[in-house]
């Protein structure tokens, strides 16, 4: 193992950019290394199956190092969000070539008001893991919104669906995470 290998943790991502961009192995090992754990977790969230997952992540890997060379650095964490939107985006394509969306089309959404204490008595494994249990529109519409941040109208786009729709979906989701809190004992106190 070279000094490279061994001390690639204390690389700056523009090294780690500029290497990729000359086509070196090593730089392309150490962007995968930094970023496949995160990225996994990321797309899991939206794709449930782990060999799935696993198929999504290496095809968004082979994005980013096809593409590399159209990414501007612009700052701490700005090539962390670039993979980041390319691996949502190869989750949302892996969905719906799917065809897994439980989208329902709705003109007007109605929104479930849900007790921030409930969520506050789990820990985070148990509201990712009730998360996962969300039906796929469901949980990606969730996903999109309140994790990753895009607004109802981003999401839209996304997924060629209306803006309302979006709203539905959302609301819907907050609704059934409530029926899986009850289910599992927590209660709604107000």
């Amino acid at each position: 193992m070279n000094t490279i290998d061994k001390n690639y943790h204390k690389l700056k991502d523009e090294q780690i950019i500029n290497w990729c961009k000359q086509g070196k192995a090593s730089g392309q090992r150490i962007l995968y290394d930094q970023f496949s754990t995160k990225m996994f977790r990321l797309c899991f969230r939206y794709i449930r199956n782990e060999f799935d997952t696993e198929d999504v992540l290496i095809k968004g890997f082979m994005k980013v190092f096809t593409n590399i060379h159209k990414f501007e650095y612009r700052g701490d964490g700005s090539l962390e969000g670039w993979i980041k939107r390319i691996m949502i985006n190869e989750s949302l394509m892996f969905l719906r070539k799917k065809n897994n969306f439980n989208l329902v089309q709705s003109t007007e959404a109605q929104f479930v008001e849900t007790d921030e204490n409930s969520l506050a008595k789990l820990a985070a494994e148990d509201i990712y893991a009730l998360i996962l249990e969300l039906p796929t529109g469901y949980r990606t519409v969730f996903n999109l919104y309140v994790i990753e941040g895009y607004s109802h109208k981003e999401i839209g786009e996304m997924l060629d669906i209306s803006e309302n729709t979006s709203k539905s979906q959302l609301s819907k989701s907050r609704a059934a995470l409530r029926n899986l809190l009850l289910k599992n004992g927590i209660n709604n106190e107000r």
